[in-house]
């Protein structure tokens, strides 16, 4: 057979070097001159553990390409298709034919140029790398399969070109093929955006969602049925993954052509066919990563794969949970700091550069994007973090739901709230879709969704870290926090945000102080009275301090709560809800014009009996390293209680004393209803001694020990 090969790389330079050592007619053709000069000049050599030999072949650049051609093969990268096509466009007989060698689906493109008629497609599966010009390495041997494009009968052409070809093999639906090795070629591009090789990209069970959901992803898409080959089935991508991890081992080919690309040639891959020819959102930023190493930006590292891991989980259990508002592709970060490469969501009230602060109301979340980032986020991404997500809330943080926007709800009963405001990050958090994620906090809206849905949720002290950016809801109780899986993640990214050095101490001798009669109160239901009680029996035995101190002055200061909230959101808010009631939700807004009702004279008073009252608050902690407490009376609700309810003031029984000392407070799982819903308990120390919060913390956890469950919706 004669053929003439336009792009004689690792695929095209393989089949043709093997064809001209059987004999038959071979044309090279190759757009780097170096590459067919050494052709030309030694021989075309194929190297690797398959076989080792040099053929003599012919090659030329493209302008050396014969006026007339008869059959023709195109091996070259998808990206490159319309150029190589034009080559043909004239120069092809009209009882000639062109069969496309490459990936991706390219058939198309080829059929308006040659016609469809004249067009047979394959598949090839075999490694090859190209290592220098006229040397080519052969991994392995893997499926080859030629069919026309339109399936069904195998022609007589097929069948002559595929008694020419090394390894082939006719079919009748070769379009199958192509889409199975799309899903596969997904898995690939995935696992190109680390430096790990193929192999261990499919084979470590932290990557393995990700790749059974790309892979989905894309056989979903097929308008045809997609076939298996060299261990993969689409029909078994499980137990596909075990058996490409056999393949791939086997081979010499450790990385992929994208990842060779990438980083080995540092040239542009098919990345803008990927996009082109496929949707789908794990696709999509799979896609734009590529890009950004492309540019620059990123390198091949294991932190893409994860952030690309957190898309997967923010796409299969944080979108249906209603917790994510907006996915975002290739995050711009500095390329290292003590946060690389850590995926974090972000409350949707906190300014994301780009973003609409949409504050849990749809208007503005239709609003024009913010201009700059906030700077706790700003910091987050100078410490090399990955801001991936923007979260749901309540609506302005204000206790309520806006009716046209979703409540996020609970991952341990997706029936249940994930609590309020920082619901959506509380979600992620407590799903595992990342491993911490900011929220806010004005009265337990860090802390109550924390004890709802199995995370850590810390509230620093005042002023800890900035709330320039952030929407204010009470600009005297607004902190900015964060909701993360474990103490240590919460102790990590709060001394990068803020540069205090984590503190070390000893377990013995902790003192843990709590307020008498408090697990008795009536709002408090006996399956979270039992649990926190049994918490504190664990830490008793185990050597803490447990100590009863007087509290009195905390029930003097929550007086004050309601006046201090109330008067000041009416200043954020008071003159929209009045000018434009209809921008808020009926909750929302009567809670907001409530507000009104509070006149300065009040909250004048309510400011200095705050003030006066301080001192003896921060002097409860004299005897007591940490304040122990329930994080809230009740497990998870059905929906959040509006703040201005019976339920809703109970929610925040235990929580908002904090916000009015600006004392630094933390919740974390203590064990579990009787239902299977999480239950929390706070842990509070003096203002400014976040440190050593986080410290006995982390102490408290590891004593605790709280079996971990598998979310209801995972």
């Amino acid at each position: 057979m004669q053929l003439t090969i336009i792009g004689a790389g690792a695929i095209g330079g393989t089949i043709g070097a093997h064809m001209v050592r059987a004999g038959h007619d071979v044309l090279l053709c190759d757009a780097d001159p170096a590459h067919v000069e050494a052709i030309n000049r030694d021989g075309l050599t194929i190297e690797g553990p398959v076989e080792n030999f040099t053929v003599k072949a012919r090659a030329v650049t493209p302008d050396g390409l014969p006026e007339r051609l008869h059959h023709v093969a195109i091996a070259v990268k998808s990206h490159h298709t319309d150029q190589a096509a034009q080559l043909v466009r004239d120069r092809l007989d009209p009882g000639g034919w062109l069969v496309s060698f490459q990936n991706g689906l390219t058939a198309d493109r080829l059929s308006a140029v040659v016609g469809a008629h004249r067009l047979i497609v394959s598949f090839v599966n075999f490694g090859a790398d190209v290592l220098g010009p006229g040397r080519i390495m052969q991994g392995n041997i893997g499926t080859f399969r030629v069919g026309e494009p339109a399936g069904g009968e195998i022609t007589p052409r097929v069948r002559e070109l595929v008694e020419a070809l090394p390894y082939a093999e006719a079919t009748g639906n070769i379009m199958g093929f192509l889409w199975g090795k799309e899903a596969y070629g997904a898995m690939l591009y995935a696992g190109a955006v680390s430096d790990l090789s193929i192999a261990d990209s499919l084979e470590a069970p932290e990557w393995r969602p990700l790749m059974l959901g790309i892979a989905r992803e894309v056989l979903a898409q097929a308008p045809v049925k997609p076939e298996g080959f060299d261990g993969f089935d689409p029909d078994d991508l499980e137990g596909s993954l075990d058996r490409l991890v056999t393949f791939n081992r086997n081979s010499a080919k450790s990385h992929s052509g994208i990842y060779r690309d990438l980083m080995v040639r540092k040239r542009k891959t098919e990345v803008d066919d990927l996009l082109h020819d496929l949707s789908g959102p794990l696709t999509t930023f799979t896609g734009e990563l590529i890009k950004a190493i492309e540019r620059g930006e990123r390198t091949c590292e294991v932190a893409n794969l994860r952030l690309l891991a957190a898309y997967e989980r923010a796409e299969r259990l944080g979108r249906p949970l209603d917790a994510v508002v907006t996915l975002f592709p290739a995050p711009s970060r500095a390329p290292e700091g003590p946060l690389h490469g850590v995926p974090v969501a972000v409350k949707d009230m906190i300014d994301i550069a780009g973003h609409p602060r949409g504050n849990g109301n749809p208007h503005s979340m239709r609003a024009e994007p913010a201009a700059a980032d906030a700077p706790v986020v700003q910091a987050l991404r100078a410490a090399g973090a990955d801001v991936f997500a923007a979260t749901s809330l309540l609506e302005y943080a204000a206790g309520a739901v806006h009716p046209e926007v979703p409540e996020a709800m609970n991952p341990y009963n997706p029936g249940r709230t994930a609590g309020g405001s920082s619901g959506g990050s509380a979600a992620l958090a407590g799903a595992g879709v990342c491993p911490v994620a900011l929220g806010t906090d004005t009265g337990g809206s860090i802390r109550i969704p924390a004890h709802y849905c199995a995370a850590v949720g810390f509230k620093p002290s005042y002023g800890a870290l900035p709330v320039d950016g952030v929407e204010p809801l009470a600009p005297t109780l607004d902190h900015v926090g964060l909701l993360a899986g474990d103490v240590a993640t919460t102790t990590t990214v709060f001394s990068a945000l803020t540069g205090d050095r984590p503190l070390t101490r000893p377990g013995a001798g902790i003192r843990v102080g709590v307020l008498p009669g408090l697990l008795e109160r009536a709002e408090v239901e006996p399956d979270v009275a039992a649990a926190v009680g049994a918490a504190l029996g664990t830490l008793r035995d185990a050597g803490y301090s447990v100590v009863e101190v007087d509290g009195s002055v905390f029930e003097e200061l929550d007086a004050t709560f309601a006046h201090i909230l109330l008067y000041e959101a009416w200043q954020v808010h008071g003159a929209r809800a009045s000018a434009d009631p209809g921008h808020y939700g009926p909750e929302t807004l009567r809670l907001l014009r409530a507000g009104s009702e509070v006149s300065q004279a009040d909250y004048r008073k309510d400011l200095a009996v705050r003030e006066r009252l301080l001192p003896a608050a921060t002097e409860v902690y004299a005897a007591a390293d940490v304040l122990l407490t329930p994080a809230a009376p009740f497990v998870a609700p059905v929906t959040t209680p509006p703040v201005d309810t019976p339920e809703g003031a109970a929610e925040g029984l235990f929580t908002g004393i904090h916000n009015l000392t600006g004392a630094p407070a933390l919740v974390l799982p203590c064990g579990w209803s009787a239902d299977g819903l999480p239950i929390g308990l706070q842990l509070s120390s003096a203002p400014g001694t976040d440190m050593e919060l986080l410290a006995v913390a982390a102490h408290v956890e590891s004593t605790l020990a709280v079996d971990v469950r598998r979310p209801a919706f995972n």
